[in-house]
């Protein structure tokens, strides 16, 4: 095990970015187009790390797996973006929003990551008003922001519930510009296989062409991964059904490590799940809990309606348990009380999971209107998903896999340890620890995207690098490596379909990987895991076709990628003996059934180098000098 330096500049946190700013190498304007960069992946890190590497005159290839950019899952995002603008004039600064982020994330982030992330969220927000995202806005003109869990501060901007979308299209926007101006060359329904290393730098990608089932090689002086996030490897989840791992996952297969896999986020406020036919939740934003009450009946099995059951007989168990936040506790806190409620027999709905998100004193207090002018998309998508109108009825939710706080090591510069290879937004472990506070995923990807990774990749290829050609024996390698791959699953020859493996496998993973872990948990799913993956691999049905349109080998592909995955995800949590955010040991909880940490051995990050089924860990203690570590409490 060796311990991992993050290669953090020297100096006070609230100059360190400024300094490694003015101290980095850059490439002049006429050489940038003799600069290749490819970036994976389309959402809003994606899209704005290409736009803006190609506004600099790099040239820029991007990859999705979509039919065009604009499906990246970042448009799903619903609820708001963060910034310490202070609009609402309550005080809150950079270091509010800086603290909030480390405590939300159970005091397992790096410091001088967060404090930057904190410091360039006023330019997103002044980069995308630029852009025209429609925010709303208060009567006089100004921005408007509402609240999200786990602070005491309105910071969150918005767009109704659909700040993701509105985002994306000003991102969007800015990459077709740059394809417009013979900067970038966007290559829809193309999924990266691998990634080339040569001497020992990152240099190329070989991806798979989904229509026709060409295998392509594309080289370049460095490759930025922004693929996503990992949850769907809990099968039901509210990521869009094609999000997947394989790309990171590749990656980590050739020298990148992948640091803290055990770290998912359960989101509270998703639509329960009715029937095994799903194959996907649907995410209510967090936004809700602003104006909605959480509550469920406090006497198992009284299935009056709703409004029949008077207040004395309500248990408003997060404004009980939590009277300093409430409703707004954060998302780790909130799901795992709502478990604790359904797991107590106290569940509403016809399978006993499920919670109520009241409506009722809101619309009283404000009117339909304020409430229709704030929800009314997401109240009209509940509608029409339930058939329950939330104006009359309230929501029922439940908690569901959302967000992966875990990924490929970066350091400061958000280069992986392939040289060459950088990982943003959600593709990378992130700012976020061991718990994502609400509204700070579209901030992080987009703050990587515009403000980070064009300054440090730009260092990288500050390098002089010899060229590369499609033609190395590298390339050569790694494209057999990867035809290798899928011809294996094409001849398994089996009976049973990708889905079914998938689904069984995610039952094991949220059973007993998911919002709480034990030691005799975790080894049971581990073996259940290789079982499932043993069977896998004799008995998978892939249609045939691997040089054609085959929807069936890009599923089985990705899941193949997804149970090599859950192994890591179940040692990693393992080897956690404490419990933090969205990693909850049983083992290690205080009286009241929070999380207890072990600072004194585990305030680190462990990033997992390759090891098939005995992966070897390595360690980046995490220092506080901003703040001091203290048990979170939101009562």
């Amino acid at each position: 095990m060796t311990l991992l330096d993050p290669n953090i500049p020297d100096g006070p946190i609230d100059s360190k970015w400024r300094t490694w700013l003015d101290q980095h190498s850059l490439v002049g304007p006429r050489n940038r187009a003799g600069k290749n960069v490819i970036v994976i992946g389309t959402g809003l890190a994606g899209s704005s790390a290409a736009a803006s590497l190609g506004a600099q005159g790099f040239k820029v290839k991007s990859f999705c797996f979509q039919d065009t950019p604009r499906r990246a899952h970042s448009i799903a995002a619903q609820g708001g973006i963060n910034a310490a603008k202070d609009y609402a004039n309550e005080g809150d600064s950079i270091h509010r929003l800086f603290y909030d982020t480390i405590k939300g994330g159970d005091f397992r982030s790096r410091e001088a990551n967060v404090w930057r992330l904190a410091e360039l969220s006023a330019n997103i927000i002044d980069q995308a008003v630029a852009q025209g995202v429609p925010f709303n806005r208060e009567y006089g003109g100004s921005l408007a922001t509402r609240s999200f869990g786990g602070v005491l501060v309105q910071r969150t901007f918005y767009t109704r519930g659909q700040t993701g979308q509105q985002l994306l299209l000003g991102a969007y926007s800015a990459l077709e510009h740059q394809v417009a101006a013979g900067n970038v060359t966007v290559y829809n329904r193309h999924e990266m296989q691998d990634v080339v290393v040569i001497d020992g730098e990152a240099r190329g990608v070989i991806v798979r062409n989904l229509i026709t089932g060409e295998i392509e090689r594309h080289a370049a002086d460095a490759v930025v991964l922004a693929s996503g996030g990992y949850t769907n490897v809990y099968y039901l989840s509210t990521n869009a059904m094609g999000s997947n791992v394989t790309a990171t996952w590749r990656a980590h297969k050739r020298g990148a490590y992948f640091a803290n896999p055990c770290y998912t986020q359960i989101h509270p406020t998703c639509i329960p799940q009715t029937g095994e036919y799903q194959s996907k939740l649907t995410l209510m934003s967090e936004s809700l809990r602003n104006d909605g009450r959480i509550w469920v009946p406090r006497k198992g099995g009284d299935d009056r309606p709703p409004a029949e059951i008077p207040d004395a007989e309500r248990y408003y168990y997060l404004e009980e348990r939590y009277p300093a936040f409430g409703n707004l506790a954060p998302r780790d806190i909130a799901s795992r009380a709502a478990k604790v409620v359904c797991d107590d027999g106290l569940g509403v709905g016809g399978t006993g999971r499920g919670v109520f998100l009241d409506f009722r004193d809101a619309i009283a207090d404000q009117g339909k209107d304020a409430i229709e002018r704030k929800y009314g998309n997401l109240f009209e998508m509940y509608h029409r998903i339930t058939g329950d109108d939330p104006y009359e009825t309230p929501m029922m939710i439940y908690p569901a896999p959302h967000y992966a706080m875990g990924g490929l090591w970066v350091d400061y510069e958000l280069q992986t340890t392939i040289p060459g290879l950088f990982a943003i937004g959600e593709a990378n472990f992130s700012d976020h620890g061991a718990n994502r506070l609400g509204a700070s995923a579209l901030m992080q990807c987009l703050a990587d995207g515009y403000f980070i990774a064009p300054h440090t990749v730009t260092n990288h290829l500050a390098k002089n690098h010899d060229p590369v050609s499609t033609s190395d024996s590298a390339f050569d390698q790694v494209e057999n490596d990867v035809r290798g791959h899928i011809q294996e699953l094409m001849d398994v020859g089996g009976s049973t379909s990708a889905q079914a493996f998938h689904r069984e496998m995610g039952h094991v993973m949220l059973d007993k990987c998911g919002m709480s872990r034990t030691a005799e948990g975790l080894d049971e799913a581990l073996t259940e895991v290789r079982r499932i993956k043993g069977e896998f691999w004799s008995d998978l049905r892939v249609d045939p076709g691997d040089e054609e349109f085959n929807q069936s080998l890009e599923y089985a592909n990705r899941v193949s990628d997804f149970f090599e995955l859950a192994e890591l995800m179940i040692q990693d949590a393992r080897r956690r003996e404490e419990s933090c955010g969205g990693h909850f040991r049983e083992e290690h909880q205080t009286e009241d059934g929070e999380a207890l940490r072990d600072d004194d051995h585990f305030a680190k990050v462990t990033a997992w180098e390759y090891g098939g089924e005995s992966p070897v860990p390595h360690d980046e203690g995490l220092t506080y000098n901003e703040v001091k570590l203290a048990t979170r409490s939101y009562k």
